[in-house]
């Protein structure tokens, strides 16, 4: 009964970490050992040069009832302009005054340490675009614009900086887009301002969407991956909805079309891009395919009628920047949910709450991480010490265990009675050794969903070699020690009295350790920290109950 007991708690490691290495590799863009490879995507389609023709208007939203607007006919002549604040850097087009470009001044490229990260990017067709739909030939996102001269950099004592586009009449309409970027926010605000030029009462409709070819960066297996890519729609009603490009290819992407609230976004791994409209009013969303491997997702608001000679104007903001998981909880309802940890959300977000404010205190995320370790030891200390009593009286009794397997050998049915009746005797619970890990596995594996998604640990040193803890360690220490602590609680536990499990309880922790190699270092260090601390009181209580270690 015992050597079923420990076979079970073994294979349940087991799966539970080739759960974790499957969903590594899926993430990373590797196959998944238990479905065939995805077929490879079509190349990125690059954003088009200054003066091509964007994609067709034809693909962006249309109203019940409205026409599409008319693609553009010739390639217009556009120009760029870039600003700079102490936090982005963006780039602006005249064709649509479009947001084309964003790099984020406090974030390293993973790929190039001496760049830094970009969001919006012209190289992978990544636009954050608006225009207004119901009026043929209103300005949109093919209109060319003019730039309104002002400064292109945030100087010292100055807190905002603005940069605006006009549009030329078309359809009677003008449309004016003021872009406001604030030192210490990667937030901007948006603001679109419509005049009625013409000799009737217009109604138009305001788009604003983000368009995004499917394309994931390729990183290697030992980099944290994207845990999500793609769009994502917010409704008070529906919630938060994740839109992956292959449901939408197919024309199975299921999401709240219309709403009274809510937002858009594209996700990727750390970082995230979302038009935000924290005013209540009725909206359409919308997830498309644009054309081969384009995708975009928006929002269409209506504007008020606009009277001959008038102006309605309509305030929004943009987001462009990383998935700060407090930051966001501030900006939207909902938008902290970007933040993707999987189905163990509602443990990895109070440990990341504990996490976040540990680092408060301690101001270095891997000391943080040892601290929940030790935080969680103490909330499991009594229920660990009954579980290591269990395991000190095996031990105990292990020597009579293996003499009576010796001796009734050809007696299997006997040799279990004899077990049993000693486990009562001696009041020992053979099971009651396998509830500290079975317990802790739902917090590995939360950990290591805090720790795959959480911006604020990337690139995040600890000490010495480990400048990242969500990488792997560069020379292997972490793993190395890791697994010299788990052979050591094998020597500390008893002895199975099967030859062939008690060579397992050996090979096991080798075998396992494959896996650490490959886990970012802050994980590794939570698993090493937890294993010195569970060895610690193990010794202790076999020192207590006179059992030799």
């Amino acid at each position: 009964m015992t050597e079923i007991r420990r076979t079970a708690l073994w294979v349940v490691f087991t799966l539970s970490l080739l759960m974790l290495w499957d969903a590594w590799q899926k993430h990373n863009g590797q196959p998944s050992l238990f479905s065939p490879a995805p077929a490879a995507s079509v190349a990125a389609a690059s954003a088009p040069a200054s003066g091509a023709a964007l994609p067709s208007a034809a693909a962006l939203p249309t109203p019940a009832g409205q026409a599409a607007l008319p693609a553009a006919a010739t390639a217009p002549k556009t120009a760029s302009v870039q600003i700079e604040t102490d936090l982005v850097k963006a780039t602006l087009d005249t064709l649509g005054g479009s947001m084309t470009r964003v790099e984020l001044r406090q974030h390293k490229d993973a790929a190039d340490p001496s760049g830094h990260v970009v969001v919006l990017t012209p190289t992978r067709s990544y636009r954050a675009e608006t225009g207004l739909v119901g009026v043929p030939g209103a300005p949109n996102h093919l209109s060319v614009m003019t730039l309104v001269d002002g400064p292109r950099t945030l100087q010292e004592g100055q807190d905002t900086l603005t940069l605006r586009f006009e549009s030329p009449e078309q359809a009677g309409l003008k449309l004016a887009k003021t872009y406001e970027f604030r030192r210490g926010s990667y937030v901007v605000n948006v603001k679109h301002e419509v005049q009625n030029v013409g000799a009737t009462a217009l109604t138009a409709q305001l788009y604003k969407q983000l368009v995004r070819d499917g394309h994931t960066d390729p990183t290697s297996m030992f980099m944290a991956p994207a845990s999500f890519t793609g769009p994502a729609v917010y409704t008070e009603q529906a919630k938060f909805q994740k839109v992956d490009f292959e449901s939408i290819r197919k024309g199975k992407a299921e999401y709240a079309k219309q709403a009274q609230d809510g937002w858009v976004a594209m996700v990727q791994h750390y970082f995230v891009s979302a038009w935000l409209h924290t005013g209540v009013g009725a909206r359409e969303f919308y997830v498309k395919q644009v054309q081969d491997n384009l995708y975009s997702v928006g929002s269409v608001a209506s504007l008020p009628q606009i009277a001959p000679g008038a102006t309605v104007s309509a305030s929004d903001q943009l987001y462009v920047g990383p998935q700060e998981e407090k930051k966001l909880a501030a900006l939207a309802p909902g938008l902290e949910l970007v933040k993707d940890y999987g189905w163990f959300t509602v443990l990895s977000k109070p440990l990341f709450w504990l996490l976040d404010a540990l680092h408060g205190v301690l101001g270095n995320w891997g000391w943080a991480i040892i601290a929940l370790v030790v935080l969680l030891k103490i909330a499991f200390y009594w229920l660990n010490a009954s579980a290591y009593r269990s395991m000190a009286k095996m031990k105990a009794v292990n020597p009579r265990i293996m003499e009576l397997r010796e001796r009734l050998k050809d007696k299997p049915q006997q040799l279990q009675q004899e077990m049993m009746r000693i486990y009562r005797e001696e009041k020992v619970n053979p099971l009651g050794s396998c509830l500290p890990i079975l317990l802790q596995m739902p917090f590995f594996i939360a950990l290591y969903w805090v720790l795959l998604s959480s911006v604020e640990m990337r690139h995040a040193p600890w000490v010495w070699w480990i400048t990242d803890l969500s990488a792997k360690d560069p020379f292997f220490v972490l793993p190395l020690l890791m697994t010299a602590s788990s052979l050591l609680q094998v020597w500390l536990n008893p002895t199975p009295p099967d030859p062939m499990q008690a060579k397992m309880m050996w090979i096991m922790p080798l075998l396992f350790s494959v896996f650490f190699f490959f886990f970012p270092a802050g994980l590794v260090l939570y698993w090493l920290v937890n294993n010195l601390l569970s060895i610690a009181q193990q010794w202790m209580i076999n020192k207590q109950m006179g059992v030799q270690n």
